[in-house]
């Protein structure tokens, strides 16, 4: 099976290299070979290819930069996927593509289903929220997997800048009011490599999107807590940590403080689950 992946040193995109190399060739095209800032590049590339399945790992995620480029945000995240959509449904093949707890406002009380309404809060839920419409505006047989607070052991994430601010400085303030589930890149490339395999088995439940996070729920004050944690069974000095509101660290971009996804329908039609985000941070530091 030839699989395109879109996406080379994301975090996502790194992990999915290492989950789904056994499952047959892998054309892996970085923003250096496919910048997808210029999006009439991309049927060209892939047409090239003529893969057998898509996926796009490749986003403009940074939130609160997107705000001053909102059309390079758009042309990555939205005009972007609705071309791999066009060319997967040209080919016959499969798009997986992924999106991000950012749709929604955060305003609901508990977590959020694929049938809630979205409600973006910045330029970055919106384009994101434009892919997944320019997606299901093609049809065809595609996944779009909704995840949330993503980190790896490599790239900017928030594990890594903990762990270096944790030894660094005597007291971090740490959002504690925003509540999500942490996500393993790792966890993601794996329960893609799932599907992947309940597609080829046969065993494939209905297209369309999905909310795929870590199971479980915390805070960033709480994930900082569970970092440092960590670094102190290796005897390593941690920074006292302070809880504050939202209110107290602004940013250009606001925040749903509610990023909780409900990932039950991901386990009812395809069988697949995921850990929860303690056993998954462990399994990644490991």
């Amino acid at each position: 099976m030839n699989i395109l992946v879109i996406g080379r040193n994301g975090q996502v995109a790194q992990a999915l290299q290492h989950a789904l190399g056994t499952l047959g060739r892998l054309h892996i095209l970085g923003s250096d070979q496919l910048d997808l800032a210029y999006p009439e590049r991309i049927a060209e590339q892939v047409r090239a290819i003529a893969p057998d399945l898509i996926i796009n790992a490749a986003a403009h995620t940074a939130v609160d930069q997107a705000e001053n480029e909102p059309e390079l945000a758009f042309a990555i995240n939205a005009t972007a996927p609705g071309i791999f959509a066009e060319e997967a449904a040209r080919l016959g093949v499969p798009l997986i593509h992924y999106s991000t707890d950012y749709v929604f406002d955060g305003s609901k009380t508990g977590p959020y289903t694929e049938d809630d309404t979205p409600n973006p809060l910045g330029v970055y839920g919106h384009s994101k929220l434009a892919g997944e419409q320019a997606i299901a505006a093609v049809g065809g047989q595609h996944l779009i997997l909704r995840t949330s607070w993503v980190y790896s052991t490599h790239g900017r994430n928030f594990l890594l800048t903990m762990q270096r601010l944790l030894q660094e400085k005597p007291e971090l303030r740490i959002v504690a009011d925003q509540i999500g589930a942490p996500t393993w890149a790792g966890t993601i490339a794996d329960s893609t490599r799932q599907l992947i395999e309940r597609w080829q088995a046969g065993q494939a439940g209905a297209w369309g999107v999905y909310h795929l996070t870590a199971q479980g729920e915390t805070s960033w004050f709480g994930f900082a807590q569970a970092i440092g944690e960590q670094l102190k069974a290796q005897g390593k000095l941690c920074a006292n940590l302070l809880p504050i509101p939202s209110s107290e660290y602004p940013t250009p971009a606001r925040r749903p403080l509610n990023s909780r996804l409900d990932c039950s329908r991901l386990q009812r039609e395809w069988n697949v689950s995921q850990p929860d985000w303690h056993q998954a941070l462990i399994d990644c530091l490991k």
